[in-house]
């Protein structure tokens, strides 16, 4: 198995944000629940909430509906999920060892070796406010710019995770900053994802990054055996919308840098790794030196 001293230095840090640095995905499994329960339901297990994560809104939706199979219309689902919402997501709370971990990678700006930050998040402004305007100071760390939500124009229809253009975004995000300024660019190998989610884990993969997965222990659970598999993006998450030719000759003019598909990596090449916390992270390991 390779080491990840073999790698590039790190130089640019990419972070999920539910269930990564927040706990809103504990909040998510309340509100399905509560819902699930109201009609006579079983509650949702890992092995359906493992497929939901990190994926784009409509594949989710869709994915839910062949679970649940309520007898109410996708509107009614809706509205029901957001009046939960609202009470729930402006109680999240940062997950054990986040805001030193964020607060160590933005004291590294004033170095000779700064580790740049970005956020690439599926959810859509409305959902990320709800869950982050209470912690504003958390959120401080990331640049304006450097903030890539699921709605975000630039990232295609159908290409949200785990396709890799969001990651691929992020780090345009920060390299388009660094051309500004004469420095040199950051590429993907050096650039390390922060993920939960296994979809999200082979978008990382597939943008050609390395990729630090801290799940939840369910679904830790629901991938025992497979871990390698999920470490190298492997798991067969990946499937491309079809679209005509005219279709995606638009999208290569539109974001030419984005329109990658990229192929997993291989099982031990060590640009995977599975962290139980985000505590007392391994900076070293990486060549990140914190002041």
């Amino acid at each position: 198995m390779a080491s990840t001293n073999d790698l590039p230095r790190i130089r640019a840090c990419l972070f999920d944000m539910d269930g990564l640095l927040i706990d809103s995905e504990d909040l998510y499994t309340i509100v399905t629940n509560e819902i699930l329960q109201k009609y006579g339901r079983p509650t949702l297990p890992w092995s359906v909430k493992a497929q939901l994560q990190g994926r784009p809104q409509p594949e989710a939706v869709k994915i839910f509906n062949d679970f649940a199979q309520l007898p109410i219309s996708d509107q009614e689902l809706k509205e029901e999920q957001l009046t939960r919402q609202r009470h729930y997501f402006p109680q999240t709370k940062p997950l054990p060892g986040v805001p030193t971990l964020l607060a160590d990678l933005a004291s590294t700006k004033s170095t000779d070796e700064p580790v740049y930050i970005a956020l690439a998040t599926s959810s859509h402004r409305g959902n990320y406010k709800l869950k982050t305007d209470h912690l504003t100071e958390l959120f401080s760390v990331f640049p304006e710019p450097n903030k890539v939500l699921g709605d975000d124009p630039r990232i295609g229809k159908g290409r949200g995770k785990p396709l890799p253009d969001i990651y691929l975004l992020a780090l345009e995000t920060i390299n388009v900053d660094l051309r500004s300024k004469g420095k040199t660019e950051i590429k993907p190998e050096e650039c390390l994802v922060f993920e939960d989610a296994v979809p999200g884990v082979e978008a990382g993969r597939r943008a050609g990054m390395q990729v630090a997965w801290c799940p939840h222990p369910g679904l830790l659970g629901a991938f025992k055996g497979r871990e390698e598999e999920v470490l190298a993006g492997a798991t067969g998450s990946h499937k491309e919308e079809e679209k005509t030719e005219a279709e995606k000759e638009a999208e290569e003019l539109q974001a030419p840098r984005l329109q990658n598909s990229g192929t997993p990596g291989k099982i031990g090449d060590g640009f995977g790794q599975l962290y139980s916390t985000l505590e007392d992270f391994p900076y070293a390991k990486y060549g990140i030196r914190i002041p």
